[in-house]
């Protein structure tokens, strides 16, 4: 009985190696006498039909098998969007560096930076108030910055791009993000009662996101902070800006509301309802 066993366990790398070796024959025979066009014709008609993996698999043996030429200049900026429509932000990224990084004079480059930014620009509407439970001070939005900056290289490397348009809007809908999650952070100071760190807060909404909604928020911090602190000067200066660039804001000196909290302040979150276009494709009779 302990010989038999010996003897399968001795076996059992082999059959499994055997096993293995014939799924990738009939693997590989399946595309085998593919050309170029045929890969690429499977992996675009997967991608339309939202067979996003399938079309990965597809893109990438393109390149494998014909790693030169315009087919593989396409699978690359092609299989960065199907990670993108696969909800892959990270393999997105990274697949659109790398057709950057190997086509950085490419006619379409100014998409793959584009996708980029897309793929970061995850704040969905309402996203950081319904993460109310968690304290605003413990969480950087770290993907928003990114987007931004991603958003930004490709304006400021293709001016003329038919995605800067876009990008700005996006640009102006994530700078309102980050300058309502700094009033977050504040206001978490504020009803902690660290008057000074939410003074520090609202001044650098003021400071970083001057053209912002947030702005009137963050200038009735940094009176309420000021008073608090029982820094009347400053905090008359502070009233003084607020009611010269906005009039309409009256703030009792004496009475002051407390600062809003996080469910109260307006939103305008960014619109995620843009479709995404496709990379642009192959000249057609290529």
């Amino acid at each position: 009985m302990l010989r038999t066993l010996l003897n399968i366990s001795l076996r059992l790398p082999l059959l499994i190696t055997l096993l293995l070796g014939g799924c990738a024959t009939t693997l590989e025979d399946e595309t085998a006498d593919w050309t170029a066009q045929r890969f690429y014709d499977e992996a675009r008609d997967a991608l339309n039909n939202e067979s996003y993996s399938e079309a990965i698999k597809y893109y990438t043996r393109l390149e494998a098998r014909y790693p030169y030429g315009r087919y593989a200049q396409q699978a690359q900026l092609e299989v960065a969007y199907a990670h993108y429509k696969a909800d892959e932000s990270a393999a997105t990224i990274a697949a659109a560096d790398r057709f950057i990084q190997l086509n950085p004079r490419h006619a379409n480059v100014d998409y793959a930076y584009y996708l980029k930014g897309l793929a970061a620009y995850d704040i969905e509407p309402g996203t950081l108030d319904r993460l109310g439970n968690q304290d605003r001070s413990e969480r950087d939005p770290k993907r928003a910055r990114e987007s931004f900056n991603f958003f930004k290289e490709l304006i400021t490397r293709f001016p003329q791009s038919q995605y800067r348009e876009d990008s700005i809007d996006r640009m102006g809908k994530l700078r309102n993000s980050l300058a309502r999650y700094e009033i977050h952070v504040a206001d978490y100071y504020m009803r902690r009662g660290a008057y000074l760190a939410a003074v520090n807060r609202a001044k650098y909404v003021v400071e970083h996101y001057p053209q912002t909604p947030a702005v009137i928020d963050a200038m009735k911090l940094m009176v309420n902070g000021y008073r608090q602190l029982k820094m009347d000067d400053l905090a008359a200066d502070a009233e003084r800006v607020l009611h010269h660039n906005y009039p309409e804001i009256i703030l009792s000196p004496t009475a002051l509301k407390p600062a809003p909290t996080a469910s109260a302040l307006p939103q305008s979150p960014p619109d995620n309802s843009a479709k995404l276009p496709q990379p642009p494709s192959l000249p057609s009779g290529f």
